[in-house]
């Protein structure tokens, strides 16, 4: 079984992205907008709709607010087996999001670990800086 690992490293409060990782029906709008361009939720599970047309059925094994894990696996013609998780750990600074995936057959890692790199790359975009506030403008006068 291959085993894909991805981690990013988040200027954000693990408790920010966490809320957006644990929104499972906002993935498209939250958490990798562009990656992922539809959510419809249904019983347990979410159907996705990414950016280059694959359409996917997650079911949501867990959301575990204690770890901040997310974990959940999909039913597919070309994967005999996949589960995945996401996991938001706190650090000094921010915070790292954690995806790890495990796939059957090994030969799908090469498509799922591209399709992941790109997931982190969008995720990076929509969580880096969550919850900063920017100063505000103040007119001069002169």
């Amino acid at each position: 079984m291959a085993s894909i690992h991805k981690e990013i490293q988040l200027s954000s409060e693990a408790e920010d992205v966490w809320d957006a990782v644990r929104d499972v029906g906002a993935v498209h709008t939250r958490f990798a907008p562009g990656f992922v361009t539809d959510v419809a939720m249904e019983d347990g599970a979410r159907i996705v709709t990414f950016a280059n047309g694959l359409v996917a059925r997650e079911v949501i094994v867990t959301v575990d607010d204690a770890q901040r894990r997310l974990a959940y696996s999909v039913r597919s013609e070309r994967l005999g087996h996949h589960n995945a998780s996401f996991q938001v750990v706190a650090e000094a600074a921010g915070c790292r999001l954690i995806w790890i995936a495990d796939v059957l057959p090994d030969g799908a890692a090469v498509n799922v670990g591209a399709m992941m790199e790109d997931g982190m790359a969008a995720a990076k975009q929509a969580l880096d800086g969550l919850g900063a506030t920017t100063p505000p403008i103040t007119a001069r006068a002169g």
